[in-house]
């Protein structure tokens, strides 16, 4: 045996011992914390002086080390599971309505048009008291929500309180079935519109069954709208993309630690469409595979990206079954689109000492090349190729979006309007827009901003200290705090109006109603249709 085979024999060896010694370290590692977790569990459940819940500690455990790593990576419980399911398959046995916790209160957020909580005139904004003979305060979490879900043909009795006044209903449970495509219709004689808010197991079926009916009627040219789709199933975004490109093209790669969850993802159809133009209109909460389309789209030159930049997620996620029911979605892999690019804004595993999350799009964003050989950058979403340009948002309207005060005016401004105009023409006027600011002056609960939150939680402190002097300085500052967000609002006044538009006429018209009042009045699908009806600006972009 010469040397050289020799010396190949003992590097091998060498790296073969370096990665034995590596597994079996991490993995002593691992036993050694699982080890010492559970004889703490079992002292503390053992000797602790009061009573302890051991699954409230577990869940409180696991949430807390999950949280450490991407909001993404996450454990469900039995009931979480199901959700889970649920949400992915489109399609569940219940009453037909989305409800959620908001101050300790379960309320129903958006009764499904036709479905048994619709018919028996429950409203959003009714707030749920009791299922059954389960009182919903008697919960500290969104359990008692399952109670609402159930087999069809079952019976649910509820006791809901709407304006302070309660009342019951007897509900028949239904297969409900979630249809991703809230509305399509033709614009004019020549372009269709398609609004579609996830991708679950019907989502490919439902925006083509719309695309052959547009098409049926004379589409030339289409506008594709995944603004607020916060994505789904993968596998769903890859069929929409091949709608309209050839088979065996490259729709997206996915790079895994394991390498068998490492793949590259091709279309495997042909095509129902190769020439039709396509404007994509995305916007800050598209994200995962609503990146996926419109990223993929892009990059093979075959659709115009319109609007703002998308969420910029770029992590697949998995689930893997654990015991006694429960699941663990974790992040496997990230995912590139055809020319090459990650689309990931924030660089979860590089945390500053203050636990803060940089974002990719702070550093250099690298370039990339479409199939025109037009550029495109990595880093922080996908870029449009036409970008609406609007005013930066405000601390005091960042705080608004996030609060439930929208909501709760369009709850009031629904019962003290019995009717409006039809959905097309519904408008959000100067004086309802000031009606909603009188709305928030009296009701300074409403939404707070972390100024207000600052300086009543140092108030808090000072009172304690016996500091009684300094409440008229306290509450003159507040009201000038008042002031100052007031005037904060208004400099976003259009984007409010248009919040405030999209959740009122819902109320009178449900989902499809919010979108046929888009199709009519909102600018940015009105600027997709003028790219479309400009063949040669349409082309230029793209070339």
């Amino acid at each position: 045996m010469n040397k050289l085979k020799k010396s190949g024999i003992l590097l091998l060896l060498v790296l073969v011992t370096v990665v034995s010694v590596s597994y079996k370290s991490n993995f002593f590692e691992v036993a050694k914390q699982i080890e010492i977790y559970t004889t703490l569990f079992k002292e503390l459940n053992m000797y602790y002086i009061d009573d302890t819940n051991p699954a409230e500690l577990t869940d409180s455990a696991i949430n807390k080390m999950l949280q450490g790593l991407d909001p993404y990576t996450r454990f469900y419980d039995e009931q979480g599971v199901e959700n889970a399911r649920i949400n992915a398959i489109g399609e569940y046995g219940g009453i037909g309505a989305i409800s959620s916790y908001v101050n300790d209160k379960l309320i129903i957020i958006e009764p499904h048009e036709g479905a048994p909580a619709d018919k028996a005139g429950i409203k959003a904004g009714d707030e749920i008291v009791k299922v059954n003979d389960v009182l919903v305060k008697d919960y500290k979490n969104n359990a008692v929500s399952s109670l609402l879900q159930g087999i069809p043909d079952t019976k649910v009795k509820i006791e809901l309180k709407r304006q302070n006044k309660t009342f019951e209903v007897e509900l028949t449970r239904e297969k409900i079935e979630v249809n991703p495509v809230p509305y399509y219709t033709m614009i004019d004689d020549e372009l269709g519109y398609i609004s579609f808010i996830k991708f679950n197991k019907k989502a490919s079926s439902e925006v083509k069954s719309a695309f052959e009916d547009l098409k049926s009627q004379g589409m030339k040219k289409l506008v594709l709208d995944v603004r607020g789709n916060l994505g789904g199933l993968v596998n769903e975004a890859i069929e929409i993309v091949n709608f309209f490109i050839p088979r065996d093209e490259v729709v997206v790669t996915t790079k895994a630690k394991v390498k068998k969850w490492s793949d590259t993802y091709k279309t495997k159809k042909e095509p129902i469409d190769l020439e039709i133009p396509i404007v994509v209109l995305i916007d800050g909460r598209s994200a995962s595979a609503s990146e996926i389309l419109a990223g993929s789209l892009q990059d093979l030159d075959r659709a115009v990206i319109v609007g703002e930049r998308s969420f910029g997620k770029g992590l697949v996620q998995r689930y893997r079954k654990l015991t006694y029911g429960t699941q663990l979605k974790l992040t496997i892999s990230k995912y590139y689109t055809p020319s090459g690019r990650s689309i990931q804004e924030l660089d979860y595993t590089n945390r500053d000492e203050n636990g803060d999350v940089p974002k990719f799009s702070d550093k250099r964003r690298n370039p990339f090349k479409t199939r025109n050989g037009r550029t495109v950058y990595d880093g922080g979403g996908i870029q449009p190729d036409i970008k609406f340009k609007k005013p930066a948002r405000t601390n005091a309207t960042e705080a608004l979006f996030k609060s439930q005060a929208i909501f709760d005016f369009a709850t009031n401004y629904y019962y003290q309007n019995p009717t409006v105009t039809e959905s097309k023409e519904f408008e959000i006027s100067n004086t309802d827009y000031e009606s909603f600011i009188s709305f928030l002056k009296s009701d300074n609960s409403s939404f707070k901003t972390s100024s207000e939150l600052n300086f009543e939680r140092a108030m808090d402190e000072a009172k304690k200290g016996s500091h009684k002097a300094l409440e008229k300085s306290f509450n003159d500052l507040m009201e000038n705090l008042k002031i100052m967000k007031i005037e904060q609002l208004n400099r976003n006044k259009e984007e409010i109006k248009s919040r405030l538009k999209a959740e009122i006429v819902k109320r009178y018209y449900h989902k499809k109603g919010e979108y046929i009042n888009k199709v009519y009045s909102d600018k940015h699908i009105r600027e997709a249709v003028e790219i479309l009806k400009d063949d040669r600006k349409y082309t230029k972009i793209l070339n």
